[in-house]
C-alpha cells in the first residue's frame, strides 16, 4: 500500500554518500508508488539554535514550517545521516530542536510527569553511516546516537516502530560494498 514518506538528509554536504543513499531511497520509494517529500538540511535556510529554549516562542523560518508540514503529512519518516563523534550532525540536531516542539511533537499534561505523543501513527527508518564498525559502535560505545534518535526523540513523539540501519565502516568501503549498501536501501524503500 502506497505511503506518504518524508526523507530528511542530515548530512550538510550534497556530495556525500548519505546523499546517494537518500537519492536511492527516494527513487526506489517512488518506483514502488509511494509519495515522497525530500529535505536536504544543508540546502535549507534556518537557524539551528533554539535561542531561548522553550521559554519563549522562536519564529520558524519557512523551510522549517515546510519540514513540519511534511512530517504531519507523512506516514513514514526517513532520516539519513552520518555518525560524527558518536552522534548526529549538529545541523540535524538543530532541526530537531527547532521542529519537534511542544504542541507539534508532544504535549506535557497539566500537573503530570506524563505527556501526549502527538506524532503517533507514523513509523520511521533511520539510516546512518559511520567510520566505526557497526559492531564496535554497538558493543563498545553502546549506540548513544541510536538510543537518542529512537527513544528520546522519535518514540517520545509517538513515532513507532523505528528501524535503524547502520552502514560502515565507510572509510575503507570499496565501491562494490557501497553499491551493496545502496541496493539494500533501495529494498527498504520498496517495502516502506
Amino acid at each position: 500500500m502506497p505511503k506518504n514518506i518524508v526523507v530528511i538528509l542530515g548530512h550538510p554536504d550534497s556530495r556525500s554518500f548519505c546523499k546517494a543513499l537518500a537519492d536511492t531511497y527516494i527513487a526506489s520509494a517512488k518506483a514502488s508508488g509511494h509519495e515522497v517529500r525530500f529535505f536536504p538540511l544543508g540546502a535549507l535556510s534556518f537557524d539551528p539554535v533554539l535561542r531561548q529554549g522553550y521559554r519563549s516562542e522562536q519564529t520558524m523560518e519557512p523551510d522549517l514550517v515546510s519540514v513540519q508540514d511534511a512530517i504531519r503529512w507523512a506516514q513514514h519518516v526517513v532520516l539519513v545521516y552520518p555518525i560524527w563523534w558518536g552522534a548526529m550532525p549538529a545541523l540535524l540536531k538543530g532541526m530537531i530542536d527547532r521542529v519537534f516542539l511542544p504542541g507539534f511533537a508532544f504535549r506535557y499534561r497539566k500537573d503530570s510527569q506524563f505527556w501526549d505523543r502527538l506524532l503517533a501513527g507514523r513509523s520511521a527508518h533511520v539510516i546512518t553511516t559511520m567510520d566505526t564498525p557497526p559492531w564496535y559502535y554497538r558493543l563498545i560505545y553502546r549506540m548513544p546516537s541510536h538510543h537518542q534518535i529512537k527513544k528520546t526523540i522519535l518514540e517520545f513523539s509517538g513515532i513507532k516502530p523505528v528501524q535503524i540501519t547502520s552502514l560502515g565502516p565507510m572509510r575503507y568501503a570499496t565501491s562494490e560494498r557501497r553499491e551493496q549498501w545502496l541496493q539494500r536501501v533501495a529494498r527498504y524503500a520498496a517495502i516502506a
